[in-house]
């Protein structure tokens, strides 16, 4: 039996640790909180035993707790075989016994082995030993192999097994043999292959949660990072220095405006940017504390701080102008590598271990895409190695080996890491899913980045803002996330529908209209984007599945939802019809997002755009379907009869920054809109007139944007406490 307070435990690739309530696959750390980790917990108490489904009843849903039981433990059970890769229909973890409950079926570890040659190899490790092989490969050969086979398996799947595990092992061997041999890329000698291969990844907070600190960066052996702290008083922020291991820094500058912070090759000195009077400046400090010295940059004024420093440590490579530029640290003479485009701006480099190429991202002033390349570092033609539509979260970093490249992008709204091959253009792979600045030691064993921690609130403003009336908060802490809350009026005036992940999963919950009385609707995990239908008695919303994401309709009044999309695509975003027959949804189905609409009692989906769309309302009338161009930043709003017909920009001048922060309301659109000068604005589109009349001011641009159908009440998310702490990933590969 495991105790609760027991060391993590251990079955197949996954750790789990009971007192801290942490699940990791590898070195990924999976999100399973709430019901479905509760579950787990007590499946491992009691392994290889029946718990019954009145057990966790008692124990998971107290009996004054509103919610659907028999739907919720199905609900939870489901998110907690979605961690695990596991199936009902033939599970190796957990096991349904009919109307009875469940059963934890495999080999459980108590505490962390001793690792062995003997172990069964995965796909996972296959990965880890060959960054470069097709991302392809890996999915075709499944999830990581159990350490043992379940003595219940059938001789057909123990033969699947075996064969599996041949495979996998050839790959191995071939791997290792191919081009001179693994061992000698990595520098790994044979004796110590199967402790390099084995060895678990081990992820540790270099800085407190309770810090702001960000912008990492190793020194070149590995043991030190560099990095930005606001210190929160004058004089306490800037950059620091912390030896790996050690819960002590120190301060090298005190300026406020300094970031980017990047080691000389013999560790002597850092560099960094200083933002100026509106320009920005390179400076170098001591590493180990002392007058600071500006770089003379002649010609080519930095305009965005990511530097890098050359492995020879002669030239620190920076944005100049709009350029990618080299700065030799002989004579200050500035040599420019990149011509970018009109409207274009190359910037955060990053030098190749070998110090022939450069990495860089070129961005539009447009927004987007953003483009991850490399060039030269004597100069010639850039090369590109990925295009993302979505927001890179600093300087991309070569792999230790140079053959992959590790970033940070906010795609699909949240920042996290991924990894590219800098040699093939197969698709980039997340492995982390929230952070951002990666840093990589020349080791390669180690990597660093960027954790950010918000709660959310939902607030709310009365229009028009002649009425002085300052905004409120509507609804505290919805979330610890920086997703939700998705915030949304009843078209009765009485209700309130918003996300919260205060249960321990993004769950919907429903409350009056001033945010009291709230309770949970939803127990199905990973709920989002709530919209009411037109008689305010039900809700729709999406959840994230296995494989895509599904639409999901839910009555105020109980009972179970009803699945309108059981596909596997990815379906987002819905709202109801005026009339309640339909409900739009953004769907890429057909290849690219486009907006569909269903039955609201069930059916086939019918697209409704294909020029692309995403997010869809319709006008007060139900004539038109306004929705957003794309899903990324700054999107257009088109509009389309709803009818059928021809797909057309609203506005050139309906621009919200983001397709959730808009709302369709009796007399127009309102928007949120940044000015680039000082507050951002809440703005209103005259369909008829066409012009564009500013109503209201906000603190912060918001993601989410909500209003009553008069346009008089509008509802937005803004951020509570924030903080950012640098993390460490050892045995990082």
């Amino acid at each position: 039996m495991i105790k609760s307070g027991q060391t993590p435990v251990r079955f197949g690739p996954f750790w789990v640790d009971l007192h801290t309530h942490e699940l990791r696959k590898d070195a990924i750390k999976l999100r399973l909180v709430g019901q479905p980790f509760e579950i787990l917990a007590l499946l491992l108490e009691r392994p290889g035993e029946l718990v019954t489904r009145e057990e966790l009843r008692a124990r998971l849903w107290p009996g004054d707790t509103f919610v659907d039981f028999d739907h919720g433990l199905n609900a939870a059970v489901n998110k907690l075989r979605e961690a695990l890769c596991d199936s009902a229909d033939s599970p190796r973890y957990v096991e349904t016994l009919p109307r009875r409950g469940y059963r934890f079926i495999a080999n459980i570890e108590g505490s962390r082995p001793a690792m062995t040659a003997s172990r069964d190899v995965g796909v996972l490790e296959i990965a880890k030993l060959s960054p470069d092989m097709p991302v392809e490969l890996v999915g075709q050969l499944g999830e990581t192999f159990p350490a043992r086979s379940d003595p219940r398996q059938s001789k057909i799947h123990a033969w699947i097994h075996s064969w599996r595990k041949s495979l996998a092992v050839a790959l191995v061997l071939c791997v290792s043999l191919a081009g001179g041999g693994l061992l000698l890329r990595t520098g790994v000698s044979r004796g110590k292959v199967a402790e390099a291969v084995l060895q678990p990844p081990k992820i540790s907070s270099l800085t407190s949660p309770t810090d702001t600190a960000g912008e990492p960066a190793f020194s070149a052996d590995g043991n030190y990072i560099a990095f930005y702290r606001d210190g929160g008083k004058p004089g306490d922020s800037g950059v620091f220095v912390q030896q790996l291991g050690s819960d002590q820094s120190r301060q090298l500058t005190r300026n406020e405006k300094d970031c980017c912070a990047v080691w000389s090759p013999d560790g002597r000195s850092i560099a960094f940017s200083r933002s100026e009077n509106r320009e920005l400046e390179i400076h170098v400090v001591p590493a180990g504390g002392g007058s600071e010295r500006r770089l003379e940059v002649p010609g080519a004024a930095p305009r965005v701080g990511a530097l890098d420093w050359s492995p020879d440590g002669k030239t620190i490579a920076f944005s100049g102008g709009a350029s990618l530029s080299v700065l030799s640290l002989d004579n200050s003479a500035v040599r420019r590598l990149t011509t970018p485009p009109p409207l274009t701006q190359d910037w955060g480099p990053s030098f190749s271990r070998d110090a022939k190429q450069i990495l860089f991202v070129r961005s539009s002033e447009m927004g987007f895409p953003q483009e991850i390349m490399t060039i030269p570092a004597a100069g010639g033609e850039p090369t590109l190695i990925t295009t993302e539509s979505a927001r890179l979260r600093g300087s991309p970093r070569w792999s230790a080996d140079g053959r992959s490249v590790i970033f940070a992008s906010d795609r699909g709204g949240k920042s996290a890491l991924w990894r590219v091959s800098a040699e093939t253009r197969a698709p980039a792979v997340q492995f982390n899913e929230n952070g951002s600045w990666p840093a990589v030691s020349r080791m390669g064993d180690r990597l660093a980045y960027q954790r950010e921690t918000r709660s959310l609130t939902i607030w709310q403003t009365e229009l028009p803002a002649e009425r002085k009336a300052e905004p409120r908060i509507l609804v505290p802490l919805t979330s610890q996330t920086d997703q939700g809350p998705g915030p949304q009026f009843s078209p009765d005036g009485k209700k309130l529908v918003y996300m919260s992940d205060r249960s321990g999963t993004m769950e919907i919950w429903v409350s009056d209209r001033d945010g009291s009385n709230a309770f949970q609707l939803s127990a199905v995990g990973d709920a989002g984007t709530p919209r009411w239908s037109p008689d305010s008695e039900s809700i729709v919303f999406d959840a994230n599945r296995r494989r895509g994401a599904v639409i999901e309709v839910l009555s105020l009044r109980g009972g179970a939802p009803r699945i309108l999309t059981p596909d596997e695509s990815e379906n987002r975003c819905p709202s109801w019809s005026r009339d309640g027959k339909w409900i739009y949804f953004a769907s890429s189905r057909a290849g690219s997002w486009q907006v569909w609409k269903i039955p609201s009692e069930g059916g086939t989906p019918v697209q409704v755009t294909k020029l692309g769309g995403h997010a869809a309302f319709e006008s007060a009338d139900g004539k038109l379907i306004y929705y957003a161009k794309t899903p990324h930043a700054n999107p257009e709003i088109w509009q389309v009869p709803a009818s059928g017909g021809h797909e057309s920009l609203v506005s050139a001048r309906v621009r919200p920054p983001t397709w959730a922060s808009w709302a369709v309301v009796d007399n127009g659109i309102l928007f949120a809109q940044p000015t680039g000068t000082g507050a951002p604005v809440l703005n209103l589109f005259d369909p008829e007139t066409q012009r564009v009349k500013t109503v209201g001011m906000l603190h912060i641009v918001p993601f989410w944007l909500a209003a009553t159908h008069d346009g008089k009440t509008v509802a937005f998310d803004q951020p509570g406490g924030h903080q950012a702490q640098i993390m460490l990933i050892e045995n990082f590969r």
